[in-house]
């Protein structure tokens, strides 16, 4: 069972969590593909490839032109600790026990449109690149075309030793779409949270966040293995709704 996050764009290096254990992302080649592609860009690039302020593009620029292809401690810290936002404000990375590292770095996966696919711990350094973002280079369209089924694989490799072979989806379409569009072999079951209106259940985008980062924590601190378990979370005042979900889409609901 692999549980499955966007990113965020908001970074914190100065957040503290209880380890210095650490992995380096997989993808290393690829990385390295990408930033030099980055490096290539202009401030005035960044601004209109992402659609930033010219502040924030001056930011970037520096970023990829200081970026390194050596990770350690000093350039890097570890994923989980760094992404900031509605859905990490809700994983309390910095209480986790050893065990809770453990079960984290074999359970959870952040989709990323630089390093495709990170585990908890991996270092990653400072970075801005949705996966939506329109980078062509070389024959590759976008970053959807140049990651292909590179993600996918990768999952699928990591599930066949699993019991449960099963991806839990709680990544936005933006990311997960890397995932589905290469990963027809792949078992999914997605994670509604929605919240209960005079008519009827809607899911309102700011609070879904927080309760994916919510249902992560609920997990890491369980150490759910199985189907059923899922069912059970019931933080920030979210239940299991039986009667609207479906084997595919397991939804909770807040009033």
């Amino acid at each position: 069972m692999i549980f499955v996050i966007s990113p965020a764009k908001s970074l914190d290096f100065n957040k503290a969590i209880n380890t210095e254990i650490h992995s380096k992302p997989i993808f290393s080649n690829e990385i390295k593909t990408i930033i030099k592609e980055l490096k290539k860009l202009s401030v005035n690039d960044i601004s209109k490839l992402m659609n930033i302020s010219p502040k924030l593009a001056e930011i970037n620029f520096e970023r990829y032109k200081n970026f390194s292809n050596n990770f350690n401690l000093q350039n890097s810290k570890q994923a989980i600790a760094v992404f900031d936002g509605d859905v990490y404000s809700s994983i309390d990375a910095s209480k986790y026990s050893k065990d809770e590292f453990n079960y984290a770095q074999e359970n959870v996966r952040i989709i990323s449109g630089l390093y495709g696919i990170l585990k908890p711990l991996d270092l990653i350094q400072a970075y801005r690149l949705e996966m939506s973002t329109k980078l062509s280079f070389e024959k590759y369209l976008n970053l959807y075309n140049f990651w292909g089924d590179k993600i996918s694989k990768s999952l699928k490799s990591e599930l066949s030793s699993m019991k449960n072979k099963v991806i839990i989806n709680l990544a936005s379409d933006e990311y997960f779409k890397a995932v589905k569009d290469h990963g027809s072999e792949l078992k999914i079951i997605n994670i509604t949270f929605k919240e209960k209106k005079s008519d009827g259940y809607k899911i309102i985008g700011i609070f879904a966040k927080k309760a994916r980062g919510l249902f992560i924590h609920y997990a890491i601190k369980n150490k759910i293995s199985e189907i059923d378990d899922l069912k059970k979370f019931n933080l920030g005042g979210y239940s299991y709704i039986k009667e609207i979900s479906s084997p595919s889409n397991i939804i909770f609901h807040r009033n």
